[in-house]
This record gives structure tokens, sequence and C-alpha cells, in this order.
């Protein structure tokens, strides 16, 4: 898509893993894994959230960039020691 010029922007919580993939352009937010757009129903912080990564998408110059956006979760997750010790089987 970005060779046909059609800007691409990922949106990731996983900041490691996209720094080494090295999209076009990203945004960055400490969520759980699969809630990158924020939690079920709570459309105002959903809606700020896809503003905030359209503005990136068109702001960001510089190729592999990844904006941390500011958003909190405010709940204890953590998904890492699971995933790991799934990939350590």
């Amino acid at each position: 898509m970005e060779e046909g010029g059609i800007p691409t922007i990922s949106m990731t919580s996983a900041r490691d893993i996209t720094a080494l993939v090295k999209p076009p352009r990203a945004v960055f937010l400490n969520f759980p894994l699969g809630h990158q757009t924020g939690k079920p129903f709570e459309r105002e912080l959903q809606i700020s959230i896809i503003k905030d990564a359209f503005t990136a998408l068109m702001t960001i110059k510089e190729p592999g960039t990844i904006v941390d956006l500011p958003y909190e979760w405010r709940e204890p997750f953590d998904w890492k020691p699971r995933v790991h010790y799934a990939w350590a089987k």
C-alpha cells in the first residue's frame, strides 16, 4: 500500500516488537494486546485514540517513527509472562 502511495499506520501494544518490525509509522498504547482502540463501549476514549492515530498518520515524516500515545489503561494487566511462557513450550 505504501509503495502505491497510500499511507498506513500501525496501532500497537507491543512497542519492542513494533520497533523491530519497523512499520512506516506507528502509535503505541500501553494497553493489553488486542485493545489498541481502548476498552469496549468506551466510545469517547475510542474516538480520541483513533483521532490521535490519524493525526500521527498525517504528521509523522520519518519512516519507522513510533508515537507513544498518552492514554492509560488504569487497571492492572500483565500479558508478557503468559506470552513468554507460551513461546517457551
